[in-house]
């Protein structure tokens, strides 16, 4: 164990000074996991690749070490098979990093809403032995941050047993929820490697730019966004520069807001709750939005449960959430988290939002997809495919849209939905959604 005294990172010109913190390798950091624990891995930009990796190390002492996290990132050995015996991950939102454990039977997928997972621990359904979490260093009064992901991480702190911390000055520090002081962190581990990066920008091509064109005009000035990652939102964030005075309220947001906030395009003020701040439960993109929220008071990262309830997101008027999906049937049917049986994502947050923004004043719930796969695979479908999960039920759509135009579905009979998606559909695709749709709903073409 070695101790640190004084300056740790240098902001400004102001030379930060903390009390002695006290650091310790990743193997005495990990010596506390032991068979049988269920622990809590840190997600997003904030997964704690070091820390992981060391816990591999140790796999020759551990059986059946059940991990729960929802997104993370990076090349973790501890998700490889022949890890199989030594941990198995227990997701609630499949990522790419444990996508192939789930296909193979050496990882679980639990289907929750991302607003109801701080539930799971403190009610103790999941009860948790440690977490394991990347933060910011101390500041000068000795408190971390959980950085760019507070979302579920924050009630995991506040329930584990033990709390092993991953300190990285390439972490950003944020304001919000994520505050943990030094002092209830059980062991403290420096590392400092770069944090995971994503970006979309260079995946939009002009499907998505059609879509973002459609959605834009939906979005009226002085509305409250939720967008996620992707191609999708970027598209329409690219779409928004001669909006004015939008908000920000989200579960997760991206480099695309970035432009939107320096042009004033974004800028909370008519924002019902929280005005003046962007509020969040996590970020991933590139190192240039991690420098930008880094200690920046526009943003609140706070705790999921609050962030995506739906009772919360309503207050504020014309919220509009968009959010992506793997296929649509034609009665509205939106799955968005399975490939037919295969585990693809999970439910997130996207019922959190559909929701709250339908119940907001003036709010706009869309879905939004392309009308078909790179492949040619229609993503508008008579039915949805053998085991898909329905994450968005047909009673909770309002708006679909597709590069070829807007569905808007709320309030309409089964024929009259069906209709309506077959015209947004790919036009190689109508007349076999057309014939579809006769033999179920005794529809014909041309019929209005």
């Amino acid at each position: 164990m070695r101790a640190v005294t004084g300056a740790l990172s240098l902001r400004g010109n102001l030379l930060l000074m903390v009390p002695e913190i006290k650091y310790v390798s990743a193997e005495e950091a990990l010596s506390v996991v032991q068979s049988g624990h269920r622990l809590f891995v840190h997600g997003s930009a904030m997964t704690p690749i070091c820390l992981m990796n060391a816990l591999a190390r140790q796999a020759y002492r551990l059986r059946n070490v059940e991990m729960v996290s929802i997104t993370i990132y990076g090349d973790l050995d501890v998700c490889k098979p022949e890890y199989a015996d030594h941990f198995r991950m227990n997701s609630m939102f499949v990522s790419n990093a444990v996508r192939q454990a789930v296909a193979e039977g050496r990882a679980d997928y639990i289907p929750v809403f991302l607003s109801e997972i701080p539930e799971l621990f403190k009610r103790g359904i999941l009860p948790l032995d440690v977490a394991i979490i990347q933060v910011s260093p101390p500041d000068a009064h000795g408190y971390c941050t959980l950085g760019a992901s507070v979302d579920v991480a924050r009630c995991a702190v506040n329930t584990a047993r033990h709390v092993i911390a991953q300190v990285n000055p390439n972490a950003p520090r944020t304001h919000g929820d994520g505050m943990i002081h030094a002092s209830r962190l059980h062991a403290m581990v420096w590392c400092d490697d770069p944090l995971p990066e994503s970006t979309y920008t260079e995946k939009v091509t002009d499907v998505e730019r059609s879509i973002g064109r459609y959605i834009a005009e939906l979005i009226e000035d002085r509305s409250c966004l939720q967008l996620g990652i992707g191609a999708i939102p970027d598209a329409v964030l690219g779409s928004l520069h001669n909006h004015r005075d939008l908000g920000v309220h989200t579960e997760m947001f991206s480099d695309g807001l970035i432009d939107l906030f320096d042009k004033d395009i974004i800028n909370n003020r008519y924002k019902r709750i929280h005005p003046n701040k962007t509020v969040t439960g996590f970020a991933l993109g590139s190192r240039r939005l991690y420098d930008y929220i880094d200690d920046n008071p526009a943003f609140n990262f706070l705790d999921i449960d609050y962030v995506n309830d739906p009772h919360v997101i309503r207050r504020n008027p014309k919220v509009v959430a968009v959010n992506s999906c793997v296929e649509v049937d034609l009665t509205g049917q939106v799955c968005s988290d399975s490939i037919g049986t295969y585990q693809y994502s999970g439910v997130g947050g996207q019922m959190d939002f559909i929701r709250g923004a339908s119940l907001s004043e003036g709010g706009k719930p869309i879905i939004a997809l392309s009308s078909r796969t790179a492949k040619c695979i229609p993503r508008i479908v008579p039915v949805l495919k053998p085991g898909a999960g329905v994450v968005t039920t047909r009673s909770h759509v309002h708006y679909i849209v597709t590069e070829y135009g807007v569905a808007y579905l709320f309030g309409k009979n089964l024929r009259q939905r069906a209709k309506a998606l077959i015209d947004i559909a790919h036009p190689d695709d109508r007349e076999m959604l057309e014939r579809s749709s006769f033999e179920r709903f005794k529809m014909f073409p041309g019929w209005d």
